[in-house]
């Protein structure tokens, strides 16, 4: 697998301004992004089985790494949900694939949403980490319109080794995530 271009964006432009916007003494100090989470739910997966298929595959088209069926943890009787079972679908990305669809995302899929101004700034859980969602997986060119059964939604999940919200939007703002503040 060749290196990831964002990958390389980071450890030469990044990681320097990083280092010198925060003082940091050690270049293990600064930054970085550890893995990219991406969940689905299906909620219709409790009266038809075919539509968690659909959502794995997908996941595993827009990630390039197959997903997982999350399940439930315990029994909901409102909503006809017992334990055990498929409720959704979820990856999780690292190393050059995270960095690979962090470009992808960055640069293709989100231009391509609808009356798109930027993302939500204060997203960031106050201990580095930043959640977006987006409301249709369209977006992304490896979804053909025509074989979507459903149009769903999936939330998006940045986890960094950043200690602080402002050093977590400095790093993905490096990466060009379009902010709107």
């Amino acid at each position: 697998m060749a290196r990831a271009r964002l990958k390389e964006y980071y450890e030469t432009v990044i990681k320097p301004a990083l280092k010198a916007e925060f003082h940091y003494g050690n270049d293990m100090q600064v930054p970085r992004l550890e893995k990219i989470v991406l969940n689905m739910g299906v909620g219709k997966a409790t009266q038809d089985s075919k539509k968690i298929a659909s959502a794995v595959g997908e996941m595993t088209q827009i990630t390039g790494q197959k997903a997982v069926v999350t399940r439930s943890r315990t029994s909901i009787a409102q909503f006809k949900l017992r334990k055990g079972m498929a409720i959704g679908a979820k990856v999780t990305l690292r190393r050059d694939r995270m960095y690979e669809f962090l470009d992808r995302l960055v640069t293709i899929a989100l231009p391509r949403v609808r009356d798109f101004r930027g993302v939500k700034g204060n997203a960031f859980d106050g201990r580095g980490n930043y959640a977006m969602g987006l409301k249709e997986q369209l977006v992304f060119p490896e979804i053909d319109y025509d074989k979507v059964d459903e149009i769903r939604g999936m939330d998006i999940v940045f986890v960094t080794t950043a200690r602080s919200d402002k050093e977590a939007k400095a790093l993905l703002r490096g990466f060009n995530m379009p902010f709107i503040d």
